[in-house]
């Protein structure tokens, strides 16, 4: 009989390392999915608890704002350009080429950029992500984003009032949430974009103001 128990008393461990044992490996077995989706940069998860809260109806509004971005980019130094021509107006006439060199020194950067990083979409990299939007060339920066905020920024800095500032910023803030929403873009992406193109408009105001001021003739208010 004491034998039997001394038995008893030393399996008593080891049954409950295996029931610990078991028990670990159920819990490792329950989280082993959590842990791979944990394995996604702050970028991906962004991305993908956007891509699943999409709804159809503002899938439709994003779309439509990344898709004409471009047009707009364009439409709004022309646009100024041809008010100066009608109004005979040389100082409008001059933010309207500052308008159009901004845009166009941030295109220029973006893409050079681009081609030198060549940074892979997003939906070609995360596992389950799916685009809802359009884009071929590499991802890092944002063109979208650079283009837009080059035209808010250039915008502002020509007509500095409020009424400008606000509609402009949040015009150049939505197309870059676009950019993500629709899953073309990483958030890294369009905050090196919205630098570029602020950056692309800032230097080309400076370099304006410097040519205007080595002309005598002409005025050095912009």
């Amino acid at each position: 009989m004491r034998i039997a128990c001394q038995t008893s008393n030393k399996q008593t461990p080891v049954s409950n390392i295996l029931i610990k044992s078991i028990l670990l490996s159920a819990v490792c077995f329950c989280y082993f999915k959590p842990c791979s989706a944990q394995k996604l940069n702050f970028d991906q998860r962004i991305l993908v608890n956007m891509m699943e809260s999409r709804t159809e109806g503002t899938t439709k509004v994003m779309r439509g704002i990344s898709d004409y971005t471009q047009e707009i980019s364009f439409l709004i130094p022309a646009t100024v350009t041809v008010v100066g021509l009608i109004d005979n107006n040389k100082m409008t006439l001059k933010k309207g080429l500052y308008l159009a060199e901004s845009a166009a020194a941030a295109t220029f950067i973006t893409y050079g950029m681009k081609y030198s990083f060549k940074r892979s979409r997003p939906y070609m990299k995360i596992n389950g992500l799916s685009a809802a939007g359009t884009g071929n060339s590499p991802s890092f920066p944002s063109g979208h984003t650079s283009v837009a905020f080059a035209s808010a920024t250039s915008l502002y800095l020509a007509y500095p009032k409020w009424y400008v500032a606000v509609p402009a910023f949040t015009y150049a803030a939505a197309v870059g949430y676009s950019r993500m929403y629709l899953g073309v873009h990483y958030p890294s992406d369009v905050l090196a974009g919205a630098v570029i193109g602020a950056g692309s408009a800032w230097l080309m105001y400076k370099a304006n103001k410097w040519l205007f001021k080595k002309k005598p003739n002409t005025a050095t208010s912009f």
